[in-house]
């Protein structure tokens, strides 16, 4: 899949997200890149930022937060374009789940690890 069609794929996914899950990302970018920087195959995201539970103050001249989406673990990992559009699914809920505090036990024990 190319970068063009997978960078779509990961925009309608995000527009499929619940309202409820989306009002509240604030100050959050989101970024397509091929792989992490270790070059590994067994991340699918990142978040990157301070999560909404642990902000003291937050305000003018915050730089944003940041969630990566990696498109060749993505593809290693899924055997059809239904797999991929499942596992950018919840690649996306993961990672605003850390945004908005929970641990990584919190989200697989919730099915979203």
């Amino acid at each position: 899949m190319s970068e063009e069609d997978f960078e779509a794929l990961v925009a309608d996914e995000l527009d499929a997200l619940p309202d409820e899950m989306m009002a509240g990302l604030e100050n959050v970018q989101f970024s397509v890149e091929d792989r992490p920087e270790d070059g590994s195959l067994s991340l699918f995201g990142l978040y990157h930022g301070i999560a909404l539970t642990h902000r003291e103050h937050y305000g003018f001249g915050e730089l944003p937060d940041l969630i990566t989406i990696y498109r060749d673990p993505h593809l290693a990992h899924c055997h059809d374009v239904d797999e991929l559009r499942d596992q950018v699914h919840v690649t996306l809920v993961h990672e605003i789940g850390h945004f908005y505090g929970m641990d990584d036990a919190q989200l697989h024990e919730l099915g979203w690890g």
